[in-house]
C-alpha cells in the first residue's frame, strides 16, 4: 500500500515526537541470529548455468528455517482493503480448508493493515480495534491454527501503517514480543511514514526483534522495490517486494512480472523475490490472463498469496488457483527463479520464460502478450536443453502428456493467454 490517507493534527505530533533528537542515534542492523543459508546447488550444464544464474542467491540470507519454498495462502488487501473484521478473517480459514485450497499449500491467513486501533494502548502497545476484532487477535490465532493454518499479521517500519494506525518503527521489540505471544506466524512489515530513513536501517531491527522472541515468524518486507532489496534484503527477511502495488489490471500485472524479472538471480530457498499478491478471481482480468499471471507468479517463484474473496470463488477462478500441477513448480525444491529467456514477434510481444526444476527437468511458459493469436516457437538449445535429445513434454493447463520434443518446440497462444509445460529427458527415445 504505498499511498497513504492524509495525517490529522494528532498524528503529525505524533511524527515530531517519533523524530531522532539531536546527538541521537538510530537502531542499527545486528548480527542475524542464525547462520547464511545454504546456496543452490550448481546446476548441471553450462547452458543452464548461462541462462538461469543464481550466483547471487545466498550471498546474504536469513536463515530461520522459513520459506525453504515461496509461501503460499491470503491475504486480505487486494479484495478487502480495510473492511476487514474476525468474522471474515474465521470464514476465510474456513473456506480454505472446505475448498482443498489449504490441502494444496495455501496455509497463512494474513491479515493486512486496518486490524489496529487508531492508537497505542495505555503502556504503549498495540491494540486490536475493539469493533472490528472484539476478540483480539491470539483468540483468532487460535481459531486458525485450529484449523491447521498458520495466522499473518502487519505493521509498518514507519511512524504509521499506509492507513494511519500505529506503526512499529522504534517500537520493534515490544512489538514483535506481542505478536509472538498472540501465536502470530507471519508479519508483513510496511513502508509508509517512514521519516525519511533508508530501509537498509528500518527494516534490520524488527528481523533481529523477531529472532529474539524465539518464535518462527515468516518476515515479509514490503519496501515497494524503491531501494533495490533484492540488493539487500536477504540478510535481513523471508521475501522482499521488489515492485509498487499491483493493481487488477493487465498492465499492472505484466510491468510488475518484468519490473520482478530482473532481479531473478538473487531468489532462492529462505528468500523470495515478492511482485505482490495475485489478483486472480477480483474481476479485472480476462480468465486467460488470470492464467497467464498465475503461471508466470509459480515460474518466478515468486509467493502465491490468493488476493480475492475465496469464500465466493468462481469455478473458474478455484480452477486457477487450485493448479496442482503449477503449484508444484512454484514449490519445486531446486528453488530457481524463471525468468524470459527470449521475445520474438511484432514488438516482442511473444515471449518464452522458462526456469530449471529438480530431476532435471525445465517449466517453460509461452506467453502471448500481443493483440492477436500466434504461434510462438523456440529452439530446445534457446532454453537450455540438449537440441539432440528427446525431451518429455507434459502440458500442465490441460493436464496432458505431448509427444515427444527433439530440436525445436512450438505453439498456437491465445491472445494474453499462456502455456505451460514441463520438459523432462526421455531417457527411453534418447536412447534409441
Amino acid at each position: 500500500m504505498a499511498v497513504p490517507l492524509r495525517l490529522s493534527l494528532f498524528h503529525f505530533l505524533a511524527l515530531l515526537v517519533l523524530l531522532p533528537q539531536p546527538g541521537a542515534r538510530w537502531l542499527g542492523a545486528s548480527r542475524t541470529a542464525a547462520a547464511a543459508a545454504a546456496r543452490i546447488g550448481p546446476l548441471p550444464t553450462a547452458a543452464l548455468r548461462r541462462l538461469y544464474d543464481t550466483s547471487n542467491y545466498g550471498r546474504l540470507h536469513l536463515n530461520n528455517g522459513l520459506a525453504l519454498a515461496p509461501q503460499m495462502g491470503w491475504n486480505s488487501w487486494n479484495f478487502f482493503a480495510c473492511d476487514i473484521n474476525e468474522t471474515v478473517i474465521r470464514e476465510t480459514a474456513d473456506a480454505l480448508v472446505s475448498t482443498g485450497l489449504a490441502d494444496l499449500g495455501y496455509n497463512y491467513v494474513n491479515i493486512d493493515d486496518c486490524w489496529s486501533y487508531v492508537k497505542r494502548g495505555d503502556k504503549d502497545q498495540l491494540l486490536p480495534d475493539p469493533k472490528t476484532f472484539p476478540s483480539g487477535i491470539k483468540s483468532l490465532a487460535d481459531y486458525v491454527h485450529g484449523k491447521g493454518l498458520k495466522l499473518g499479521i502487519y505493521s509498518d517500519a514507519g511512524a504509521f501503517t499506509c492507513q494511519v494506525r500505529p506503526g512499529s518503527l522504534r517500537h520493534e521489540n515490544d512489538d514483535a514480543a506481542l505478536f509472538a505471544s498472540w501465536g502470530v506466524d507471519y508479519l508483513k512489515y510496511d513502508n509508509c511514514y517512514n521519516l525519511g530513513i533508508k530501509p537498509e536501517e528500518r527494516y534490520p531491527p524488527m528481523r533481529d526483534a523477531l529472532n529474539s522472541t524465539g518464535r518462527k515468524i515468516f518476515y515479509s518486507l514490503c519496501e515497494w522495490g524503491q531501494d533495490d532489496p533484492a540488493l539487500w534484503a536477504g540478510k535481513v527477511g523471508n521475501s522482499w517486494r521488489t515492485t509498487d502495488d499491483i493493481e487488477d489490471t493487465w498492465k499492472s500485472m505484466t510491468d510488475i512480472a518484468d519490473k520482478n524479472n530482473k532481479w531473478a538471480s538473487y531468489a532462492g530457498p529462505g528468500g523470495w523475490n515478492d511482485p505482490d499478491m495475485l489478483e486472480v478471481g477480483n474481476g479485472g482480468m480476462t480468465f486467460a490472463e488470470y492464467r497467464a499471471h498465475f503461471s508466470i507468479w509459480a515460474l518466478m517463484k515468486a509467493p502465491l498469496l490468493i488476493g480475492c474473496d475465496v469464500r465466493n470463488m468462481t469455478s473458474e477462478t478455484k480452477e486457477i488457483l487450485s493448479n496442482k500441477e503449477v503449484i508444484q513448480v512454484n514449490q519445486d525444491s531446486l528453488g530457481v527463479q524463471g525468468r524470459r529467456i527470449l521475445s520474438q514477434g511484432e514488438g516482442g510481444c511473444g515471449e518464452v520464460w522458462a526456469g530449471p526444476l529438480s530431476g532435471k527437468r525445465l517449466a517453460v511458459t509461452l506467453w502471448n502478450r500481443c493483440s492477436e493469436t500466434v504461434n510462438i516457437t523456440m529452439t530446445l538449445a534457446d532454453v537450455g536443453l540438449d537440441g539432440s535429445s528427446a525431451y518429455s513434454v507434459r502440458d500442465l493447463w490441460k493436464h496432458e502428456t505431448l509427444s515427444a520434443a527433439v530440436g525445436t518446440f512450438g505453439a498456437q497462444v491465445d491472445v494474453h493467454d499462456i502455456k505451460m509445460y514441463i520438459f523432462t529427458p526421455d531417457v527411453s527415445l534418447s536412447a534409441i
